[in-house]
Protein backbone atom coordinates (compact mmCIF):
# COMPACT_ATOMS: atom_id res chain seq x y z
CA UNK A 1 0.00 0.00 0.00
CA UNK A 2 1.11 3.56 -0.75
CA UNK A 3 2.51 5.59 2.13
CA UNK A 4 1.52 8.94 0.56
CA UNK A 5 -1.79 10.08 -0.87
CA UNK A 6 -2.13 10.14 -4.68
CA UNK A 7 -4.21 13.23 -5.52
CA UNK A 8 -7.00 12.94 -8.05
CA UNK A 9 -5.91 15.47 -10.68
CA UNK A 10 -3.10 18.00 -10.03
CA UNK A 11 -1.79 20.21 -12.88
CA UNK A 12 1.45 19.54 -14.76
CA UNK A 13 3.37 22.84 -14.68
CA UNK A 14 7.06 23.13 -15.62
CA UNK A 15 9.78 25.73 -15.78
CA UNK A 16 8.74 26.76 -19.29
CA UNK A 17 5.36 27.98 -18.04
CA UNK A 18 6.96 29.75 -15.07
CA UNK A 19 9.45 31.54 -17.31
CA UNK A 20 6.69 32.63 -19.73
CA UNK A 21 4.63 34.06 -16.86
CA UNK A 22 7.69 35.88 -15.49
CA UNK A 23 8.32 37.33 -18.95
CA UNK A 24 4.77 38.70 -18.94
CA UNK A 25 5.09 40.09 -15.42
CA UNK A 26 8.23 41.95 -16.47
CA UNK A 27 6.54 43.39 -19.55
CA UNK A 28 4.39 46.50 -19.85
CA UNK A 29 1.16 44.51 -20.15
CA UNK A 30 -0.33 41.78 -17.95
CA UNK A 31 -4.05 41.78 -18.80
CA UNK A 32 -5.61 41.03 -22.22
CA UNK A 33 -2.94 41.91 -24.77
CA UNK A 34 -0.29 40.44 -27.05
CA UNK A 35 0.15 37.11 -25.21
CA UNK A 36 -3.61 36.51 -25.31
CA UNK A 37 -3.73 37.27 -29.04
CA UNK A 38 -0.83 34.89 -29.59
CA UNK A 39 -2.53 32.15 -27.57
CA UNK A 40 -5.76 32.59 -29.54
CA UNK A 41 -3.92 32.32 -32.83
CA UNK A 42 -1.87 29.28 -31.84
CA UNK A 43 -4.88 27.51 -30.35
CA UNK A 44 -6.97 28.09 -33.49
CA UNK A 45 -4.14 26.68 -35.60
CA UNK A 46 -3.78 23.67 -33.28
CA UNK A 47 -7.43 22.57 -33.51
CA UNK A 48 -7.95 23.80 -37.08
CA UNK A 49 -10.54 26.39 -36.10
CA UNK A 50 -11.36 29.40 -38.31
CA UNK A 51 -11.04 31.75 -35.31
CA UNK A 52 -10.74 31.67 -31.50
CA UNK A 53 -11.55 33.86 -28.51
CA UNK A 54 -9.79 33.42 -25.14
CA UNK A 55 -11.99 33.99 -22.08
CA UNK A 56 -11.81 33.37 -18.33
CA UNK A 57 -13.64 30.01 -18.31
CA UNK A 58 -15.49 27.49 -20.46
CA UNK A 59 -18.63 28.69 -18.69
CA UNK A 60 -18.03 32.17 -20.10
CA UNK A 61 -17.26 30.70 -23.51
CA UNK A 62 -20.64 28.98 -23.58
CA UNK A 63 -22.40 32.05 -22.19
CA UNK A 64 -21.04 34.44 -24.81
CA UNK A 65 -21.65 31.74 -27.43
CA UNK A 66 -25.35 31.62 -26.63
CA UNK A 67 -25.52 35.42 -26.59
CA UNK A 68 -23.77 35.60 -29.95
CA UNK A 69 -26.33 33.22 -31.43
CA UNK A 70 -29.17 35.35 -30.09
CA UNK A 71 -30.48 32.80 -27.57
CA UNK A 72 -32.74 34.45 -25.01
CA UNK A 73 -36.07 34.56 -23.22
CA UNK A 74 -38.70 32.22 -24.63
CA UNK A 75 -36.16 29.97 -26.35
CA UNK A 76 -35.33 26.37 -25.50
CA UNK A 77 -31.88 24.78 -25.56
CA UNK A 78 -31.54 20.99 -25.48
CA UNK A 79 -28.71 19.50 -23.43
CA UNK A 80 -27.87 16.57 -21.16
CA UNK A 81 -28.22 15.95 -17.43
CA UNK A 82 -24.80 14.22 -17.38
CA UNK A 83 -22.61 17.29 -17.06
CA UNK A 84 -21.31 19.89 -14.64
CA UNK A 85 -23.86 22.48 -13.54
CA UNK A 86 -22.28 25.28 -15.61
CA UNK A 87 -23.61 23.73 -18.83
CA UNK A 88 -27.18 24.30 -17.71
CA UNK A 89 -26.43 27.51 -15.78
CA UNK A 90 -25.47 29.32 -18.98
CA UNK A 91 -28.82 28.44 -20.55
CA UNK A 92 -30.61 29.65 -17.43
CA UNK A 93 -28.57 32.87 -17.39
CA UNK A 94 -29.52 33.56 -21.01
CA UNK A 95 -33.21 33.52 -20.06
CA UNK A 96 -33.85 30.38 -22.14
CA UNK A 97 -35.29 27.11 -20.85
CA UNK A 98 -32.91 24.15 -20.46
CA UNK A 99 -34.47 20.99 -21.88
CA UNK A 100 -32.71 17.85 -20.62
CA UNK A 101 -32.71 14.55 -22.50
CA UNK A 102 -31.20 11.24 -21.46
CA UNK A 103 -27.86 9.80 -22.53
CA UNK A 104 -26.54 6.80 -24.43
CA UNK A 105 -25.72 3.81 -22.20
CA UNK A 106 -22.21 3.22 -23.56
CA UNK A 107 -20.64 6.71 -23.76
CA UNK A 108 -23.07 8.63 -21.50
CA UNK A 109 -23.15 11.38 -24.14
CA UNK A 110 -26.45 12.88 -25.28
CA UNK A 111 -28.82 10.53 -27.13
CA UNK A 112 -29.62 11.94 -30.62
CA UNK A 113 -32.92 10.05 -30.87
CA UNK A 114 -34.14 11.69 -27.69
CA UNK A 115 -32.88 15.07 -28.91
CA UNK A 116 -35.03 14.64 -32.01
CA UNK A 117 -38.12 13.90 -29.91
CA UNK A 118 -37.47 16.91 -27.65
CA UNK A 119 -37.37 19.53 -30.42
CA UNK A 120 -40.28 22.00 -30.35
CA UNK A 121 -41.13 25.24 -32.13
CA UNK A 122 -39.28 27.07 -29.32
CA UNK A 123 -36.02 25.09 -29.64
CA UNK A 124 -33.23 27.34 -30.89
CA UNK A 125 -30.03 25.44 -30.11
CA UNK A 126 -28.38 22.20 -29.01
CA UNK A 127 -25.71 22.14 -26.32
CA UNK A 128 -24.06 18.69 -26.52
CA UNK A 129 -21.38 17.73 -23.98
CA UNK A 130 -18.35 15.71 -25.08
CA UNK A 131 -18.32 13.89 -21.77
CA UNK A 132 -15.02 12.66 -20.28
CA UNK A 133 -13.36 13.61 -23.57
CA UNK A 134 -15.49 11.26 -25.73
CA UNK A 135 -17.15 13.16 -28.60
CA UNK A 136 -20.90 13.06 -29.06
CA UNK A 137 -22.52 11.59 -32.17
CA UNK A 138 -22.06 14.86 -34.02
CA UNK A 139 -23.23 13.75 -37.48
CA UNK A 140 -26.65 12.87 -36.07
CA UNK A 141 -26.81 16.10 -34.06
CA UNK A 142 -25.80 18.22 -37.06
CA UNK A 143 -28.48 16.50 -39.13
CA UNK A 144 -31.11 17.32 -36.49
CA UNK A 145 -29.87 20.91 -36.33
CA UNK A 146 -30.03 21.31 -40.10
CA UNK A 147 -33.54 19.91 -40.41
CA UNK A 148 -34.93 22.00 -37.54
CA UNK A 149 -32.99 25.24 -38.20
CA UNK A 150 -31.04 25.03 -34.93
CA UNK A 151 -27.59 26.19 -33.87
CA UNK A 152 -25.03 24.25 -31.84
CA UNK A 153 -22.76 25.25 -28.95
CA UNK A 154 -20.46 22.33 -28.12
CA UNK A 155 -19.40 21.93 -24.50
CA UNK A 156 -15.89 20.69 -25.18
CA UNK A 157 -14.56 21.36 -21.67
CA UNK A 158 -13.29 17.75 -21.63
CA UNK A 159 -12.57 17.38 -25.34
CA UNK A 160 -9.12 18.80 -26.03
CA UNK A 161 -7.74 17.20 -28.15
CA UNK A 162 -10.53 14.78 -29.12
CA UNK A 163 -11.37 13.71 -32.67
CA UNK A 164 -14.66 12.75 -34.26
CA UNK A 165 -14.25 10.82 -37.52
CA UNK A 166 -10.74 12.21 -37.89
CA UNK A 167 -11.72 15.84 -37.22
CA UNK A 168 -10.51 17.63 -34.12
CA UNK A 169 -13.33 18.91 -31.94
CA UNK A 170 -13.37 22.68 -32.41
CA UNK A 171 -12.67 22.60 -36.14
CA UNK A 172 -16.32 23.02 -37.09
CA UNK A 173 -17.51 21.37 -40.34
CA UNK A 174 -16.69 23.81 -43.11
CA UNK A 175 -20.24 24.55 -44.16
CA UNK A 176 -21.23 25.29 -40.57
CA UNK A 177 -18.04 27.11 -39.63
CA UNK A 178 -18.35 29.45 -42.56
CA UNK A 179 -22.01 30.07 -41.84
CA UNK A 180 -22.95 28.64 -45.20
CA UNK A 181 -26.06 26.63 -45.88
CA UNK A 182 -25.82 22.90 -45.41
CA UNK A 183 -28.57 21.25 -47.45
CA UNK A 184 -30.16 24.66 -47.70
CA UNK A 185 -30.14 25.38 -43.97
CA UNK A 186 -27.43 27.36 -42.19
CA UNK A 187 -26.22 25.85 -38.90
CA UNK A 188 -23.89 27.97 -36.82
CA UNK A 189 -21.48 25.98 -34.64
CA UNK A 190 -19.45 27.33 -31.70
CA UNK A 191 -17.21 25.22 -29.46
CA UNK A 192 -16.26 25.99 -25.85
CA UNK A 193 -13.08 24.62 -24.22
CA UNK A 194 -11.87 24.68 -20.61
CA UNK A 195 -8.39 25.30 -19.21
CA UNK A 196 -9.34 24.73 -15.57
CA UNK A 197 -6.60 23.30 -13.35
CA UNK A 198 -7.75 19.67 -13.78
CA UNK A 199 -8.07 19.75 -17.57
CA UNK A 200 -5.73 18.24 -20.19
CA UNK A 201 -3.96 21.62 -20.36
CA UNK A 202 -4.43 24.52 -17.99
CA UNK A 203 -4.17 28.27 -17.60
CA UNK A 204 -5.29 28.01 -13.96
CA UNK A 205 -8.70 29.31 -14.89
CA UNK A 206 -9.61 30.00 -18.50
CA UNK A 207 -11.45 28.95 -21.61
CA UNK A 208 -11.61 29.31 -25.39
CA UNK A 209 -14.44 29.71 -27.89
CA UNK A 210 -13.87 28.65 -31.49
CA UNK A 211 -15.99 29.16 -34.57
CA UNK A 212 -16.50 31.23 -37.70
CA UNK A 213 -14.67 34.59 -37.74
CA UNK A 214 -17.88 36.64 -37.84
CA UNK A 215 -19.25 34.79 -34.81
CA UNK A 216 -15.99 35.13 -32.89
CA UNK A 217 -15.87 38.85 -33.68
CA UNK A 218 -19.36 39.19 -32.19
CA UNK A 219 -18.46 37.01 -29.22
CA UNK A 220 -15.44 39.21 -28.56
CA UNK A 221 -17.76 42.19 -28.10
CA UNK A 222 -19.92 40.21 -25.68
CA UNK A 223 -16.85 39.09 -23.71
CA UNK A 224 -15.66 42.59 -22.77
CA UNK A 225 -18.50 44.95 -21.88
CA UNK A 226 -19.72 45.20 -25.47
CA UNK A 227 -16.97 47.75 -26.16
CA UNK A 228 -15.77 48.38 -29.69
CA UNK A 229 -12.09 48.49 -28.58
CA UNK A 230 -10.38 46.63 -25.73
CA UNK A 231 -7.89 48.27 -23.37
CA UNK A 232 -4.80 47.13 -25.27
CA UNK A 233 -6.11 48.67 -28.48
CA UNK A 234 -6.87 51.90 -26.63
CA UNK A 235 -3.62 52.25 -24.71
CA UNK A 236 -0.88 50.99 -27.01
CA UNK A 237 1.14 53.36 -29.20
CA UNK A 238 -1.06 52.82 -32.24
CA UNK A 239 -4.36 52.88 -30.34
CA UNK A 240 -7.07 55.47 -29.75
CA UNK A 241 -8.80 56.37 -26.51
CA UNK A 242 -12.20 56.43 -28.21
CA UNK A 243 -14.62 53.49 -27.92
CA UNK A 244 -18.32 52.78 -28.23
CA UNK A 245 -20.48 50.38 -26.22
CA UNK A 246 -22.50 48.48 -28.80
CA UNK A 247 -23.80 45.59 -26.64
CA UNK A 248 -24.65 45.06 -22.95
CA UNK A 249 -21.65 42.75 -22.66
CA UNK A 250 -19.99 40.78 -19.90
CA UNK A 251 -16.55 40.85 -18.27
CA UNK A 252 -14.91 37.54 -19.06
CA UNK A 253 -11.70 38.26 -20.94
CA UNK A 254 -8.50 36.24 -20.45
CA UNK A 255 -5.40 38.03 -19.12
CA UNK A 256 -1.91 37.72 -20.60
CA UNK A 257 -0.72 36.07 -17.37
CA UNK A 258 -3.10 33.16 -18.00
CA UNK A 259 -2.38 33.12 -21.72
CA UNK A 260 1.33 32.77 -20.91
CA UNK A 261 0.58 29.47 -19.20
CA UNK A 262 -1.60 28.44 -22.13
CA UNK A 263 1.08 29.10 -24.75
CA UNK A 264 3.51 26.69 -23.08
CA UNK A 265 0.86 24.14 -22.08
CA UNK A 266 -0.39 23.97 -25.66
CA UNK A 267 3.13 23.10 -26.81
CA UNK A 268 3.21 20.24 -24.31
CA UNK A 269 -0.31 18.96 -25.01
CA UNK A 270 0.72 16.26 -27.55
CA UNK A 271 3.20 14.78 -25.06
CA UNK A 272 0.60 15.03 -22.28
CA UNK A 273 -1.81 13.04 -24.44
CA UNK A 274 0.70 10.32 -25.18
CA UNK A 275 1.09 9.79 -21.43
CA UNK A 276 -2.67 9.82 -20.85
CA UNK A 277 -3.10 7.12 -23.50
CA UNK A 278 -0.38 5.01 -21.91
CA UNK A 279 -2.14 5.17 -18.55
CA UNK A 280 -5.55 4.45 -20.07
CA UNK A 281 -4.17 1.43 -21.92
CA UNK A 282 -2.99 -0.08 -18.63
CA UNK A 283 -6.30 0.71 -16.92
CA UNK A 284 -8.32 -0.83 -19.74
CA UNK A 285 -6.41 -4.11 -19.61
CA UNK A 286 -6.50 -4.37 -15.82
CA UNK A 287 -10.11 -3.35 -15.23
CA UNK A 288 -11.51 -4.97 -18.34
CA UNK A 289 -10.49 -8.32 -16.86
CA UNK A 290 -12.67 -7.89 -13.76
CA UNK A 291 -16.40 -8.77 -14.10
CA UNK A 292 -17.12 -6.52 -11.10
CA UNK A 293 -16.13 -3.49 -13.19
CA UNK A 294 -17.07 -1.90 -16.51
CA UNK A 295 -14.24 -0.03 -18.23
CA UNK A 296 -15.04 3.11 -20.27
CA UNK A 297 -16.04 2.83 -23.93
CA UNK A 298 -14.27 4.46 -26.85
CA UNK A 299 -16.25 4.15 -30.07
CA UNK A 300 -14.39 3.23 -33.25
CA UNK A 301 -15.10 6.53 -35.00
CA UNK A 302 -13.64 8.73 -32.25
CA UNK A 303 -10.38 9.47 -30.47
CA UNK A 304 -11.22 10.41 -26.90
CA UNK A 305 -9.25 13.13 -25.15
CA UNK A 306 -9.45 10.91 -22.03
CA UNK A 307 -9.91 13.92 -19.78
CA UNK A 308 -11.43 11.62 -17.17
CA UNK A 309 -11.31 7.89 -16.61
CA UNK A 310 -14.84 7.08 -15.47
CA UNK A 311 -14.98 3.50 -14.26
CA UNK A 312 -18.38 1.89 -13.62
CA UNK A 313 -19.03 -0.59 -10.83
CA UNK A 314 -21.18 -3.65 -11.45
CA UNK A 315 -22.88 -3.27 -8.09
CA UNK A 316 -24.73 -6.58 -8.33
CA UNK A 317 -21.31 -8.26 -8.11
CA UNK A 318 -20.13 -6.24 -5.09
CA UNK A 319 -21.24 -6.10 -1.46
CA UNK A 320 -20.60 -2.35 -1.13
CA UNK A 321 -22.02 0.75 -2.81
CA UNK A 322 -20.13 3.42 -4.73
CA UNK A 323 -19.51 5.83 -1.84
CA UNK A 324 -17.91 3.07 0.25
CA UNK A 325 -15.81 1.99 -2.75
CA UNK A 326 -14.35 5.51 -2.95
CA UNK A 327 -13.71 5.54 0.80
CA UNK A 328 -11.88 2.22 0.53
CA UNK A 329 -9.65 3.69 -2.20
CA UNK A 330 -8.99 6.72 -0.02
CA UNK A 331 -7.93 4.42 2.83
CA UNK A 332 -5.40 2.97 0.37
CA UNK A 333 -4.15 6.52 -0.39
CA UNK A 334 -5.80 6.77 -3.81
CA UNK A 335 -7.87 9.86 -4.64
CA UNK A 336 -11.09 9.34 -6.61
CA UNK A 337 -14.22 11.30 -7.47
CA UNK A 338 -17.59 11.16 -9.28
CA UNK A 339 -18.45 12.90 -12.55
CA UNK A 340 -21.15 14.08 -12.38
CA UNK A 341 -24.18 14.35 -10.12
CA UNK A 342 -26.80 14.66 -12.89
CA UNK A 343 -28.53 18.01 -13.26
CA UNK A 344 -32.04 16.57 -12.92
CA UNK A 345 -31.08 15.66 -9.32
CA UNK A 346 -30.04 19.19 -8.36
CA UNK A 347 -32.68 20.97 -6.22
CA UNK A 348 -32.78 24.26 -8.13
CA UNK A 349 -33.51 22.66 -11.50
CA UNK A 350 -35.67 19.83 -10.19
CA UNK A 351 -37.84 22.30 -8.29
CA UNK A 352 -38.10 24.89 -11.07
CA UNK A 353 -38.67 22.60 -14.04
CA UNK A 354 -40.07 19.47 -12.41
CA UNK A 355 -37.38 17.12 -13.66
CA UNK A 356 -38.07 13.58 -12.41
CA UNK A 357 -35.61 10.74 -11.82
CA UNK A 358 -37.76 8.47 -13.99
CA UNK A 359 -37.36 10.81 -16.97
CA UNK A 360 -33.64 10.01 -17.18
CA UNK A 361 -33.29 6.30 -16.44
CA UNK A 362 -29.87 5.86 -18.05
CA UNK A 363 -28.29 8.91 -16.40
CA UNK A 364 -29.85 7.98 -13.07
CA UNK A 365 -28.72 4.35 -13.17
CA UNK A 366 -25.20 5.01 -14.41
CA UNK A 367 -24.55 7.87 -11.99
CA UNK A 368 -25.02 5.47 -9.08
CA UNK A 369 -22.04 3.34 -10.18
CA UNK A 370 -19.53 5.88 -11.51
CA UNK A 371 -16.05 6.29 -10.02
CA UNK A 372 -13.44 8.59 -11.62
CA UNK A 373 -9.85 7.43 -11.12
CA UNK A 374 -6.62 9.49 -11.24
CA UNK A 375 -5.46 10.21 -14.79
CA UNK A 376 -2.85 12.87 -15.50
CA UNK A 377 0.61 13.14 -17.14
CA UNK A 378 2.53 13.52 -13.86
CA UNK A 379 1.60 10.00 -12.80
CA UNK A 380 4.57 7.66 -12.68
CA UNK A 381 4.37 4.02 -13.71
CA UNK A 382 4.36 3.16 -10.00
CA UNK A 383 1.45 5.55 -9.41
CA UNK A 384 -0.52 3.75 -12.12
CA UNK A 385 0.36 0.39 -10.60
CA UNK A 386 -0.77 1.64 -7.18
CA UNK A 387 -4.17 2.70 -8.57
CA UNK A 388 -4.66 -0.63 -10.33
CA UNK A 389 -3.66 -2.65 -7.28
CA UNK A 390 -5.86 -0.56 -4.98
CA UNK A 391 -8.92 -1.05 -7.18
CA UNK A 392 -8.18 -4.77 -7.49
CA UNK A 393 -7.80 -5.04 -3.71
CA UNK A 394 -11.15 -3.37 -3.05
CA UNK A 395 -12.85 -5.61 -5.61
CA UNK A 396 -11.25 -8.70 -4.11
CA UNK A 397 -12.32 -7.71 -0.62
CA UNK A 398 -15.94 -6.96 -1.51
CA UNK A 399 -16.84 -9.20 -4.45
CA UNK A 400 -19.91 -11.38 -4.05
Amino acid sequence: MRTTFLPFSPPSIGEEEIEEVIDTLRSDWITTGPKTKRFESEFAEFVGAPAALAVNSATSAMRVGLATLGIGAGDEVITTPMTFCSTVHVIEHSGARPVLVDVLPDTLTIDPEQVERAVTARTKALLPVHLYGHPCAMDELLDIAQRHHLHIVEDAAHALPARYKGRLIGSAPLACAAGEAAEGVGVRVLTAFSFYATKNMTTGEGGMLTGAPDLIDQARLWSLHGMSHDAYNRYNAEGSWYYEVVLPGYKCNMADIEASLGIRQLEKLPAFQIRRHEIVARYQVAFGALPELEAPTERAEVESAWQLYALRLNLDRLTIHRAQFIEELKALNIGASVHFIPLHMQPYYANKYGYQFADYPVAQREYMRLVSLPLYPRMSDQDVTDVIEAVQAVVEKYRR
